[in-house]
């Protein structure tokens, strides 16, 4: 029996066409994708939740699949990944995300090498998330810091847990405070 229930997905597109100064050259696209899951874990304790990553693969796969869909294929320039649990569940269960919706966004993505930021809580239903994002190639590009805020309105309930992969093409509009550039990045670590 699958660990994997799925009540419904969202996927949102936000698009910044100018943040008070002049329009960009092509304006930033910031996209989630959201799944909405029954907790398999809700109210009791499972000292194994390898089973549970290992099966969320697949989700993260399809998540990120969609983004990308959406953004483009080479487009991507930024990403993250967030878990809000209902409050019938426990922090650990939103952090099996780490690695099954980090795993998911660098296989669809061709490997990016800088770690994927994630953001996750316990919260009640209807809970917004901002969510930490960054350059794919190197964590120390200061352009592509940037938030994004998710979350589902009926969502996700004391026996849920809504999972967020989010992508974006650009960096913020009007960036303009130095640091490592995009175009700068030589190291290929992840960092610079």
């Amino acid at each position: 029996m699958s660990l994997i229930d799925v009540r419904k997905r969202s996927l949102t597109v936000e698009t910044v066409f100018h943040e008070g100064g002049p329009p960009p050259a092509k304006p930033l696209r910031i996209a989630a994708a959201c799944a909405v899951i029954r907790n398999p874990y809700a109210g009791r304790y499972e000292p194994d939740l390898l089973p549970f990553m290992a099966e969320l693969r697949s989700l993260g796969t399809s998540l990120a699949e969609e983004l990308v869909a959406t953004l483009g294929k080479g487009k991507v320039e930024a990403y993250s990944k967030a878990a809000i649990v209902g409050v019938s569940g426990e922090l650990e269960h939103g952090a099996v995300w780490h690695e099954a919706g980090g795993w998911a966004m660098r296989q669809v993505l061709g490997d990016p090498k800088a770690i994927v930021p994630a953001a996750k809580v316990v919260a009640a239903t209807g809970y917004r998330l901002m969510v930490p994002l960054h350059y794919i190639h190197a964590a120390y590009v200061r352009s592509h810091f940037n938030t994004f805020e998710v979350g589902i309105q009926d969502a996700p309930r004391p026996d849920e847990i809504l999972f967020a992969l989010v992508m974006a093409d650009g960096g913020r509009i009007h960036s303009r405070l130095g640091g490592l550039a995009k175009e700068q990045v030589s190291v290929h670590d992840g960092q610079r």
